[in-house]
């Protein structure tokens, strides 16, 4: 079953559980249904992040730009919507789920037994020299987290804590995979542990997690 059916599904089916006063105010999310302009907006704004961080512009072209990005703000303000009725993060076809928050790489694998994504760190998450930025890192992991609880059937969770090691250098504009799965469960706490790998198999980072399911009521 490929990602889009089988991530829709567990969304599904955690909203429509009865006990959602365990959700602790989350909304519903569902999958979004997008046209391809959604992917190509999303695709775009990346690079625009790409470029922002990345050229040295003359003050006229600044300015030019700025008028520009001003202009689509306000071409966009007057469809904000409240949380969960976004595309954003809910559009399972598209890297990162269509979210620009989210790192923009693929689901290859999800299901009971972990989770696997592929991609790579762009000019827009640059550290210094030449590697990502310590801090994504555990955005990845921690998106990949909440994955692998949905995967495993185990209800909204909240991070308690990430662990990560970072064994060598992060590059950027090169394919990498990180893979995830669940350790154990004890009640309410869900164990979990995952590798951020190059092509060649060389552990880059390595991450050890602790999720605990909501209290009722608890946000």
């Amino acid at each position: 079953m490929r990602f889009e059916e089988r991530y829709g599904e567990a969304v599904t089916d955690s909203a429509g559980k009865d006990d959602y006063e365990h959700h602790g105010g989350f909304p519903r999310y569902t999958p979004a249904e997008v046209g391809p302009e959604y992917g190509r907006l999303v695709d775009a704004l990346r690079t625009l992040q790409d470029l922002a961080v990345s050229t040295a512009p003359t003050p006229e072209v600044i300015e030019d730009a700025a008028e520009r990005v001003e202009a689509l703000i306000d071409l966009l303000k007057p469809f904000a919507v409240p949380e969960g009725e976004q595309p954003a993060g809910r559009v399972l076809s598209l890297p990162g789920r269509g979210s620009l928050l989210m790192l923009p790489w693929t689901v290859e694998k999800f299901d009971a037994e972990g989770v696997r994504s592929r991609g790579m760190f762009r000019r827009y998450h640059l550290g210094g020299n030449g590697a990502a930025h310590g801090g994504t890192l555990p955005l990845l992991f921690d998106d990949l987290f909440g994955m692998i609880q949905h995967a495993y059937g185990r209800p909204i969770s909240r991070t308690a804590y990430l662990h990560i090691n970072y064994r060598k250098i992060t590059p950027l504009d090169t394919e990498l995979v990180v893979e995830g799965s669940v350790d154990k469960v004890e009640g309410r706490k869900t164990f979990i542990s995952a590798v951020l790998k190059d092509r060649e198999g060389t552990v880059l980072a390595d991450c050890e997690a602790l999720m605990v399911q909501l209290l009722k009521g608890q946000p």
